[in-house]
């Protein structure tokens, strides 16, 4: 097993934190079986009434391997423990963690219910896991120039070369739209032998036309509830436009996530829906509607959904990633 004894990833770009967090945990898993070796911890695991107790995170640390040499926990919305006392069972395993444990804390928002702003990592926690030899990964791209490097040093990170002509074309064609470009400089290194320089006309193909598809034009088909139309547009995605499914996740996860944020805010007109969510007017009129239309206990569900999608993409039950995108997107469609 790996010996850092525990990491903290903390962000909240979705994509960011599911490479990274894929990065961890095979490394940390050694080969071995994730069936026996892996647990993954969510929110709804620490839920007890109407609170959040850290317990059974607590437990499964502790617990022994069985049928493997160690164990890997991973913990997911551990903002919900912003407070220093809600830790100290944590801060105080930390002192002597389990040698047979490797530990992946995940400081993200929770989403059910939604928390508004990701909390700051509380002290105690930091200092814990600096002095147990840990690891503490902060996830951001950014803003202006610090995008800029960011996006700067993702395309040089890349097993292929890129000329500055080639670079320059990837950044006018997808902006900040970080997914994409993470799914584009995927697929190139799969596609092109390590180290082969690639010209504008290399990626040309890849980077998807200009009649493209769209992210709202999933979403509008999903929220149709038309399921033949959705898994086409979601073909579409997946081949012409070479989105990776962690992207699409992401984009669902978003779409779904607005219509949490309106949950029992009384909101009732689109100007107030796109001053909250920070939207355009047209979206947020969208967005209105279509939450309406599902209702809260089915935005809940669709939250779950595409959670439990998350943890299959990380080999949950061993499906293709393309397959788990595409039930995701069924069964979402299919909630009318």
């Amino acid at each position: 097993m790996s010996k850092v004894p525990v990491v903290l990833i903390s962000g909240d770009d979705g994509v960011l934190i599911s490479r990274s967090l894929n990065s961890h945990v095979e490394k940390a898993l050694e080969g071995q079986d994730k069936a026996f070796a892996l647990e993954e911890l969510t929110e709804e695991n620490y839920r007890l009434a109407e609170e959040f107790h850290i317990s059974k995170l607590i437990d499964a640390v502790q617990t022994a391997p069985f049928l493997t040499n160690g164990r890997v926990v991973v913990a997911r919305h551990m903002g919900r423990f912003s407070k220093k006392d809600d830790l100290e069972p944590l801060v105080e395993y930390l002192h002597s963690p389990m040698d047979t444990t490797s530990l992946i804390l995940v400081w993200e928002k929770g989403s059910i219910p939604q928390q508004q702003r990701l909390p700051p990592v509380p002290k105690n926690l930091l200092e814990a896991i600096e002095q147990s030899g840990g690891v503490f990964e902060k996830l951001t791209t950014g803003r202006g120039k610090q995008a800029e490097k960011w996006l700067l040093e993702e395309l040089s990170a890349t097993s292929v070369n890129l000329t500055g002509q080639a670079r320059k074309r990837i950044t006018d064609h997808f902006g900040e739209d970080r997914t994409r470009v993470i799914s584009l400089l995927e697929v190139l290194s799969s596609v092109y032998e390590s180290a082969a320089t690639l010209e504008v006309e290399d990626i040309e193909p890849y980077l998807g036309a200009a009649g493209s598809v769209m992210p709202w034009d999933l979403t509008d088909s999903i929220d149709s509830g038309n399921i033949r139309d959705a898994l086409d547009v979601l073909k579409r995605m997946l081949g012409t436009d070479g989105r990776h499914p962690l992207g699409v996740l992401a984009l669902l996860h978003s779409h779904y996530e607005k219509m949490l944020r309106l949950e029992g805010s009384g909101l009732e007109d689109e100007k107030a829906v796109a001053e909250t969510l920070s939207i355009n007017a047209f979206p947020a009129k969208k967005i209105l509607s279509v939450s309406r239309k599902l209702g809260k206990n089915n935005t809940f569900r669709a939250i779950r959904l595409i959670a439990e999608a998350d943890l299959d993409l990380k080999g949950k039950k061993g499906w293709p990633p393309e397959l788990v995108v595409e039930v995701l997107v069924a069964r979402l469609a299919a909630m009318r």
